[in-house]
Order: structure tokens, then sequence, then C-alpha cells
């Protein structure tokens, strides 16, 4: 993989370094929620699940399993939440995000994870559900946290490293009282960042860990290292743990954005989520261009509990380039 853009290509004469960045910013959110629609019928699922499903390797986003065809979980839903409460409060405002995913949950969404269903019904204050939840349970380090994050780690991807990783620290404790889940998530944000800059994110591991809280990095350093394969996790992929190992583990097996996304889906478990995890960093690293047609024409993001509203590929576009900051005249590419 080269740091000079998708599929190691550099920007062409006459094209603009801005419409590259463009061009991996939509990667990222739209490659994310393709992901998530695509994974989600196999949820659950065996080893080889998408190989079985899809023998010749042309997958669709075929629904079942209760999605219908291209619609994408909670795991977009709640990153659109997080994305527009950014947006809309020109900054992060905590009580805000945990307020919409309260409304939410509220709507009764066809999926959300336990923990934070948990969380989030609990009617205890933003600043204390989760806390209060690890104090009962112990347990609290699911993907919930890092399913979620593509539109923050694009929001603050050009504020730097220190910024990008805190803030997704913050978010991630929304939910999720374990430290683990907090780490994870920002080692993503944090390996957005960078391939949103056009360099290599799996080149940028070591240096991400060492920016990992001191109790928690060696366990990172074993999951993320080069040669960790899914087979090795310790735990189900619903964890935070595997499900960002095997995304950079998609990652660095495959050689283009269709390719990581069937490697994921194929390890089964937590299919969806593992898929978003994988789709957000593969499209921020070879950006929208290689994100099949025949997934985004059907691609769309129902939003419980906001009355009848439904995202579909061009307004995740459009939200991409919202969070990024940038307003181009020009659009990447025309949706209906």
């Amino acid at each position: 993989m080269s740091g000079t853009g998708p599929e190691g290509r550099t920007p062409g004469a006459g094209e603009r370094p801005d419409a590259a960045r463009r061009d991996r910013t939509a990667g990222a959110v739209v490659g994310s929620a393709t992901g998530d629609a695509l994974g989600a019928p196999f949820e659950f699922g065996a080893p080889g699940v998408f190989t079985a499903r899809f023998p010749d390797g042309v997958g669709t986003l075929c629904g079942g399993g209760g999605w219908d065809p291209g619609e994408a979980t909670d795991d977009t839903q709640m990153a659109v939440l997080v994305g527009e409460s950014l947006l809309d409060n020109g900054g992060l405002e905590l009580p805000d995000v945990f307020d919409r995913f309260r409304r939410w949950a509220a709507a009764e969404p066809k999926d959300i994870g336990l923990q934070t269903e948990d969380v989030l019904t609990s009617g205890d204050p933003w600043d204390l559900a989760a806390a209060l939840h690890f104090q009962v349970n112990a347990r609290a380090a699911g993907n919930g946290s890092l399913m979620r994050a593509t539109t923050s780690a694009v929001y603050f991807a050009r504020r730097g490293r220190a910024a990008t990783m805190d803030a997704a620290r913050r978010i991630a404790a929304l939910t999720h009282g374990d430290r683990a889940a907090w780490e994870g998530t920002a080692v993503f944000h944090e390996l957005v960042r960078v391939a949103l800059d056009g360099d290599d994110p799996l080149a940028a591991v070591p240096g991400v860990l060492a920016e990992v809280h001191a109790d928690h990095r060696s366990r990172w350093a074993t999951v993320l290292a080069p040669d960790w394969h899914p087979d090795d996790a310790t735990e189900f992929n619903g964890a935070v743990w595997p499900c960002l190992g095997t995304a950079l583990w998609a990652l660095r097996t495959t050689s283009g954005f269709e390719s990581a996304l069937a490697a994921a889906v194929d390890v089964g478990g937590d299919t969806d989520t593992v898929a978003a995890v994988t789709g957000g960093l593969a499209g921020a690293v070879y950006g929208l261009g290689a994100v099949p047609e025949r997934w985004t024409r059907s691609l769309h993001v129902p939003l419980p509990g906001y009355g009848d509203r439904v995202l579909r590929t061009a307004d995740l576009v459009s939200l991409a380039e919202r969070l990024d900051g940038i307003a181009e005249s020009t659009p990447l590419k025309t949706y209906t």
C-alpha cells in the first residue's frame, strides 16, 4: 500500500490535491455505511459466509435477516447522529450527542447493542450513565463506540493527532466505561486521519500505539501487529480488540476497497460492525471512486426517532464534505 492515494495513484496533471482528499473523505463515510449494509444480512454467521453467498466474489447489498437491501444499521445511524451534532454545535457537545443517542434509542431501532441500550435507557445523567454501567457489569469493551466513529474521525482529522484521539475517547466514553474501548476508538480516529492525509495508515500503527494509554498498549499492539490474524482472536469480534484488528488485517491482506470488505464479512461474527469499521478505513485509503456503484445505488440510512428521515448516498457525501469543512461547487459525483 502506498501513501500516494487510492490504489497507489498520485494525483494526475490538473487534479487538485483537495479533490483527492474530498474523494477520500467521502469514501470514509460512504465506505463505512456500505460496509455496514453489506455485512448486516450475515451477522452472527460462520466464517466463509460471504464466499458461500457470492462464490464469484461479486457481492451485492442483498438484504436479509430483517434488513432491506442496502439498509444500514445502528452503526451508521449513530455515526450520522454524531456527525450532525458536531455540525449543528460547531464542535463537540457531549450532552447533545448523548441526547440524540437517547432519542434514537427510545424509538426502538431495529438493532441496538445491549450495552449501549442499557446505558441510553438507564435514565442516568449523560456524564455518569456509562461509568455506572461499567461499575455494575465490569464489562464494557464492546465495539459499539468503534462502529460509529467514522464521522467524528473525519471531523477532527484536520485538528491533528492529539485532538482527534482525545475527541474519540470522549465520545466513546458516553456509552462505554471501559478504557479499552476508548483507546481502540482513538486508534481508529488517528488511522483515518493519516489515511485522509494521503499516507499509509498501516505504516502509522507503531506511532499511534505510542499514544495509547500505557495500561492498554500491549494488548492493542498484539491485535494490530502485522502478523495478527482473526483466528488469533481471544474474544468474539463483537469486542473492540478483534473488531479493529480484523479491519486492519483485511486492509493489509487485500488490494482494494471491495476485496477488503469481502474479507471482513467472510470472517463471520459481528459482520456489520466489522465491515463498517473496515469500510471506514478502506474508504479513507481508496476513496469514494473505489466504492462499487452497485452498492451505493441502494444504500440508505433510516434514522429512528427523527421522523421519516432516510439518508441516501448523496446525503452521506454531503455530510462528509461538511464534516471536513469543505464547500465546493463541483460535486464529486452525481447520485440519484
